[in-house]
């Protein structure tokens, strides 16, 4: 069943506009030997609502709004941070943190504003200095839902994936989108921003999600 979705199609439409997911899609679905299409090649696409209250909520709206617009399997996935120092939150409304419209600069200095806040009132201590003097602030997880839709049948394929990590005061690199420049990993001792494409599909909670996709398909 799983290979039925991608059987008829050398094209996987992937419901983004980001092109920052779009290139990590594409790397992964490569070794599938399918192309990556995008909603960045429907210019006139409308924004699709996402009113859910879980990333998988999300992810299955984005799938099936797409799929049944373009007639084509697609693609979608919902990702955020939780960050533990504020009881989960910015979680399904990562992309929008700092208000409509915002920028990724917007919601990672929105973040560090609320972290700081609390560290102010003495409800969140720093529990690490690093070499470089920059703090970890809170441990937060990286968590991504993904939905495989065929509009043919109504059927889905779902995964979810997640990293997990420390918010730090201070960015370190300059790749990655979101909030991948405050997100450090202790067990490589870098943070998301600095790793490769090939680095961060291997440990990243998308990367994480996709193989396990990728399995499904491949069965």
């Amino acid at each position: 069943m799983a290979n039925s979705f991608l059987a008829a199609s050398d094209v996987v439409v992937v419901a983004t506009k980001n092109a920052g997911k779009v290139k990590e899609f594409a790397h992964a679905l490569s070794k599938l030997g399918k192309q990556t299409s995008s909603l960045l090649d429907h210019a006139d696409f409308p924004d699709i609502i996402e009113d859910g209250e879980t990333f998988a909520s999300n992810a299955r709206i984005k799938a099936k709004t797409a799929g049944d617009a373009l007639g084509v399997p697609v693609l979608a996935d919902d990702s955020g941070l939780r960050v533990h120092a504020l009881g989960g939150e910015p979680g399904v409304y990562s992309a929008r943190y700092a208000g409509e419209g915002a920028k990724d600069a917007d919601n990672n200095a929105k973040l560090l504003r609320e972290l700081s806040r609390l560290e102010t009132e003495g409800d969140n201590q720093a529990n690490e200095t690093l070499a470089d003097g920059s703090k970890l602030l809170s441990g937060a997880q990286f968590v991504c839902a993904l939905a495989l839709y065929d509009p043919a049948t109504g059927g889905f394929l779902e995964t979810e994936g997640t990293v997990d990590g420390w918010i730090t005061d201070k960015a370190h690199g300059s790749g990655g989108f979101g909030y991948d420049p405050l997100f450090w990993l202790t067990s490589l001792g870098r943070g998301m921003a600095e790793l490769s494409t090939e680095e961060k599909q291997r440990i990243s909670h998308r990367g994480d999600a996709l193989k396990k996709l990728i399995a499904l398909l491949e069965q």
